[in-house]
């Protein structure tokens, strides 16, 4: 089993930011993938929702595709 990219990288807390990595996360759509298909723990993916979605109200995300 693969490791979370955030654990493996020790990052402690996801930035909404950071858009190029919360991009990683986002299919083509504008939908979060889910953490089954991406290797992301429960943790991070609960923050990782959080930061998508504050990254799409600041509109440094897509809501849906175009």
């Amino acid at each position: 089993m693969t490791q979370c990219y955030f654990s493996a990288n020790n990052v402690k807390l996801i930035d909404y930011k950071d858009a190029e990595i919360l991009k990683k996360y986002i299919n083509p759509h504008g939908r979060m993938i889910a953490s089954k298909h991406t290797g992301v723990c429960a943790k991070h993916q609960r923050q990782l929702a959080n930061a998508v979605k504050r990254a799409r109200f600041m509109a440094l995300l897509p809501f849906v595709a175009k």
